[in-house]
């Protein structure tokens, strides 16, 4: 850091320089011409630079003896700054601080600079050391110098106006940084209107260094120093003006002159207008002239302006009066090619020698300045602030930036795309009758989306820009790959976590590489439109045949496929999903060879056609880009907008994981929660909305397939996303109730009704059931489709009366005469009872609820068999129990294969990830593997039979363990399980403290009581162990036994001695009462003594 403080300030050193006068030139001969130079005239007459002759630096020659002419000498001699100052280093650079601004901490950057400074230099000053923004817009305001008066309405517009115009646009405001005239009203203008933030306070001053009141207080190399601006009433200096940021203090070796800054301040300005406005666009900076109020000199600069190639726009504030409001009154009187009428320019002419003070040549002179800016009227537009019929004034500054640069349609556009002023644009770019070059609109389209212009993209939408013509696989890439700072970083990463591997220097991301981004981030089985076999062969081909330069055209022309054939008649299934009682299972429909409508692209060998990207492409692209407004805006467009919540707010969630995995800033983390919060929010919104007008239609929104998301649903989303709102909405619970019960219709007791109903069948005859009106939101599988559907076929002569069932179900009838349906006449009552009493089977055995019962009740079986089967004696063949407890586990082995092989992933590696991601899957794998690792061990005689044994006792912990999943059902008992399951989390890393003081004491211990050990791995067993024990105090315990043992031995042998001498009395009585009553609290200790104590 002091490095580069050091560094920076050698720069400014080397590169900027100061003027000092080193010859004194009177700026009159006519006095004191004594010699040698009395005291009087060394006080007294100045030089031409505006200083003493005390004031000059006479460091490399001697101070003039007399002011006399010497011989040879030209009396007429002129100062120049090129011949009679000498520059050396600039000694005034830092930060201001100006105290009178208590309100507001108002500090600014300066430097000293010499008037002929090259402007590339001081451009990268401003940028780079100051760190000041690149300018999209550049404000140049001149007007008076000194103190003036303006209307309150002029005030207010200016005011206004140019601060909204420079924070809206990004804009650098230039002024004189004096504390009077127009710099004061600017610096009012920032003070009512600007920012606090200094950072967004561009406002440069660009000052003469001899007219700043108490310049010398700011001598000093990169220093902080405190400055007043209220200076001397009578001094003819004007002191720096507080609130502008940025100060250039120009030095042309004179002292309280004014005017030397204009040369460079131009110089600046043409300077800036070479930079690019945006890096991604080709437009320079535009650069508009403000004039308020102002003298003679302002006209020269508003000629100036105006006569350049390309002319500068100006804008006057008419009302602010002077020269502003002269140019106003010729802009209006005259047009082009008529003159102004003879007694109007009288009047004009009287008029400007009465505003200005001149005489009539120069007035005439003057006038002649103001009808040469005439000859260029449509770069000047006038404001008049009075005048109710004017724009907004910072709207108006715009605009005439816009008109008079002469600029094409598209640099209007790429300006007011800088600028994020979509309103400007629709207003005077994207008007009827513009002409428009090929692919401009797309460019800005581009470009709108990379600078992250939310107005411009809906601007351009609402306009006719189609997305499937516009978005191609070149433009996608690019945008991918145009991140930069934290958000590309973190891209990569997700990239490299999705690939495994590492990623080389200067990667450029495909779009496969974000569809693994995708496919990593959501999870599960989902696939990717990108990761298909299809795609990529399509993809690749594309590039090895076309190369990346033409693959975006031939993209565009060959976009419309690679869609599964029900796609393309997408309004039938449309129809499909709100008639069927199956909208998540799209009818597959048979469509012939001849009329699939299915295009075979040329120069693929008849490969199928890619995909039309469309808004979902784009709003998965802000999402990854952490573009929240972008992401919410695009969220709006477009179809399922309930599906793209969801999926919104589950990317988010696994990017906050990604983020807390890779030990990245809080702020990230909590910024991406907030962003997945946000549209979880907007998902729960939108069920609401739904279920409030349908509640059918809400409920089939949550189980329908969404082929556009890899036919996941948004209940799917919701629940691995963990979006426990979404989940405990009224839609969704209603929704999960009618998919547990199915087609049975029960409020009260119904495990009880369902638990008879299994031991006894026949009771569910008596079971009420839903009407088909009931069921038709709940989807059903594909074969309950068939089953219900081939089991009532009518007869073929009975067409017709479809109609009749259809209409009846609406009015809900029963679901058993619903399945009856319309059946011939021929057809038996028998036959039809036997058909509905199988269907009524069938859906009662179907049901999940019933399912559940089933096999908790088969579980429960399961385990009294297996219990039996440890409990006893196990004999050389299997029992009849152990069979059954045989056939039930391997039955559920096949069943697990089964869920692994039929899961919704392609490869058999990411199959096994999905099944293994769950918990009680392992705990099944485990348990599985144990019980067939002892049943191959059974089979052995002994000790292969007694460790088949073993194997079997530990393999049923596993299964009673099982029961906890069972449990999690219950509402009661569920809440319970989770509560430990978090807190056994939360115990581990209380164990592991634990851990560290046991070992920390185990060793210690050990050391010291065995100082001889020879290594074993009983050391291990002894450090873990005793220690662990002593904590409940067993080992204690233990160890005072030991201890006891043998005194309590010799103790009952002398009393067996005692008792054999002496003679039977009271007192040897009372010692066998003790003795006695000493071995029942020492029983372990004295139990080897039990008969001699006796």
């Amino acid at each position: 850091m002091k490095f580069a403080a050091m560094s920076r300030k050698c720069w400014i050193e080397e590169t900027f320089f100061r003027r000092e006068c080193v010859k004194f030139i009177p700026s009159s001969w006519d006095q004191h011409r004594c010699i040698p130079v009395c005291h009087v005239c060394q006080n007294l007459i100045r030089c031409c630079c505006g200083r003493l002759i005390g004031e000059h630096s006479w460091q490399d020659s001697l101070p003039p003896l007399s002011l006399c002419p010497g011989p040879g000498q030209d009396v007429e001699e002129e100062w120049s700054m090129e011949r009679h100052t000498r520059a050396s280093p600039t000694n005034a650079y830092g930060t201001v601080d100006f105290e009178d601004t208590a309100t507001r901490v108002c500090r600014a950057k300066y430097v000293r600079v010499a008037v002929d400074s090259k402007p590339e230099a001081l451009l990268q000053l401003m940028l780079r050391e100051w760190q000041m923004e690149r300018p999209k817009l550049l404000l140049s305001v001149h007007g008076g110098s000194e103190n003036f008066s303006l209307p309150p309405k002029v005030n207010q517009a200016f005011s206004k106006g140019l601060i909204t115009a420079a924070l809206s646009t990004g804009a650098w405001i230039f002024t004189d940084g004096i504390n009077t005239g127009v710099s004061k009203y600017v610096g009012d203008a920032v003070k009512s209107f600007g920012s606090h933030d200094l950072r967004k306070r561009n406002t440069v001053g660009i000052t003469p260094w001899g007219v700043i009141d108490n310049n010398m207080d700011l001598i000093g190399r990169d220093v902080f120093r405190p400055y007043q601006p209220l200076g001397n009433p009578l001094s003819k200096r004007a002191c720096l003006n507080g609130f502008h940021s940025h100060f250039l203090l120009v030095d042309d070796g004179t002292l309280g002159k004014h005017g030397c800054q204009q040369g460079l301040r131009r110089k600046l300005e043409k300077h800036i207008q070479l930079q690019k406005i945006h890096p991604r666009l080709n437009q320079g900076v535009p650069v508009v002239c403000v004039v308020v109020e102002g003298g003679p000199s302002v006209v020269s600069t508003v000629l100036d302006y105006v006569s350049t190639v390309p002319p500068v726009p100006v804008f006057v504030f008419e009302g602010s009066g002077r020269a502003a409001d002269l140019l106003a009154f010729l802009h209006k009187q005259t047009a082009v090619d008529r003159p102004l009428e003879a007694d109007i320019k009288e009047n004009f002419l009287t008029t400007i020698g009465d505003v200005f003070g001149m005489e009539r040549t120069e007035a005439t002179d003057l006038y002649a300045l103001l009808l040469q800016c005439m000859d260029h009227r449509q770069s000047i537009t006038i404001f008049d602030s009075e005048s109710d019929d004017q724009m907004a004034p910072d709207a108006a500054i715009l605009t005439a930036t816009l008109k008079g640069t002469k600029a094409s349609p598209s640099e209007q556009l790429s300006m007011t795309l800088a600028w994020d002023r979509a309103d400007i644009a629709q207003k005077d770019v994207l008007v009827y009758g513009q002409h428009w070059q090929v692919g401009s609109l797309e460019q800005a389209m581009l470009d709108a989306l990379v600078m992250d212009r939310v107005s411009f993209v809906k601007m351009l939408i609402d306009n006719g820009m189609t997305m499937s013509r516009f978005l191609t696989v070149d433009r996608l890439e690019e945008l991918y790959n145009m991140a930069q700072g934290p958000t590309a970083r973190f891209l990569h990463h997700l990239v490299e976590d999705a690939k495994q591997t590492s990623l080389p220097a200067g990667y450029r991301l495909s779009i496969i590489d974000m569809g693994l981004v995708i496919e990593y981030l959501i999870g599960g089985a989902y696939r990717s439109t990108y990761t298909r076999k299809q795609f990529r062969a399509a993809y690749s081909r594309l590039h090895e045949k076309n190369g990346r330069r033409d693959s975006s055209a031939t993209f565009s022309k060959l976009r419309h496929g690679l869609m599964p054939s029900s796609t393309r008649n997408r309004s039938l299934q449309d129809l499909h999903f709100f008639r069927t009682a199956q909208p998540y299972k799209r009818k597959e429909q048979d469509v012939s060879p001849s009329t699939s409508g299915e295009v075979s692209s040329p120069g693929l060998d008849d490969a199928p056609l890619l995909v039309p990207f469309n808004f979902n492409d784009l709003f998965v692209w802000a999402v990854l880009q952490q573009r929240q407004q972008m992401a919410l805006f695009l969220w709006q467009h477009g179809e399922e907008a309930l599906a793209r919540a969801t999926v919104a707010c589950k990317l988010y969630r696994s990017m906050a994981f990604e983020a807390r995995q890779s030990s990245l800033d809080d702020n990230i983390i909590e910024r991406f929660k907030t962003y997945s919060l946000e549209f979880g929010k907007l998902a729960v919104d939108v069920l609401d909305c739904a279920f409030r007008q349908n509640e059918q239609m809400a409920m089939k929104l949550l189980t329908y397939e969404m082929e556009a998301w890899s036919h996941f649903t948004c209940l799917q989303m919701a629940v691995s996303s963990c979006h426990r709102p979404f989940v405990s909405h009224s839609c969704t619970q209603t929704l999960l109730t009618d998919l547990w019960t199915g087609p049975l219709n029960m409020r009260k007791n119904s495990f009880l009704k369902i638990i008879l109903s299994l031991l006894l069948p026949p009771a569910i005859l008596l079971l009420e059931f839903k009407s088909k009106a009931e069921m038709c939101h709940v989807p059903q599988t594909h074969e309950a489709m068939l089953f219900g559907l081939d089991s009532v076929k009518p007869a073929p002569g009975t067409k017709g009366s479809d109609h009749t069932g259809s209409r009846d179900a609406e009015q809900g009838l029963s679901f058993q005469d619903k399945r009856v349906g319309p059946v011939s006449e021929t057809m038996s009552s028998i036959t039809v009872r036997c058909v509905s009493w199988i269907t009524t089977l069938y859906d009662f055995y179907t049901a999940p609820v019933v399912k559940f019962w089933f096999h908790t009740m088969s579980y429960l079986a399961f385990l009294m068999l297996f219990s039996y089967v440890v409990l006893v004696k196990m004999e050389d063949q299997p029992s009849v129990q152990e069979w059954l407890v045989i056939a039930y586990i391997l039955s559920t082995a096949a069943e697990k294969t089964r869920e692994i092989l039929m899961s919704e992933a392609t490869k058999l590696s990411q199959k096994l990830k999905i099944w293994f991601s769950e918990y009680w899957n392992i705990s099944d794998f485990i348990a599985i593997l144990l019980f067939v690792a002892g049943l191959a061990m059974r089979w052995h005689s002994d000790p292969y039979r007694t460790a088949g044994r073993l194997t079997y006792c530990l393999d049923i912990i596993f299964w009673f363990i099982r029961v906890m999943d069972l449990l999690a059902v219950n509402q009661h008992a569920g809440p319970y399980l989770t509560m430990i399951t978090k807190m056994t989390r939360n115990m581990f890393y209380i164990v592991v403290m634990m851990a560290i003081v046991l070992l920390t004491y185990g060793v210690s211990r050990k050391a010291v009581l065995s100082p001889d050990e020879e290594p074993s791995w009983s050391l291990a067993r002894d450090i873990v162990f005793q220690p662990y024990w002593m904590i409940y105090g067993e080992h204690v315990r233990k160890m005072i036994h030991v201890l006891l043992h043998p005194l309590l031995h010799h103790f009952f042998r002398l009393c067996i001695c005692l008792s054999s001498i002496s003679s039977w009395s009271t007192s040897s009585s009372h010692f066998s009462t003790t003795s006695t009553l000493t071995w029942h609290q020492h029983p372990t200790s004295c139990g080897s003594t039990t008969g001699t104590a006796t």
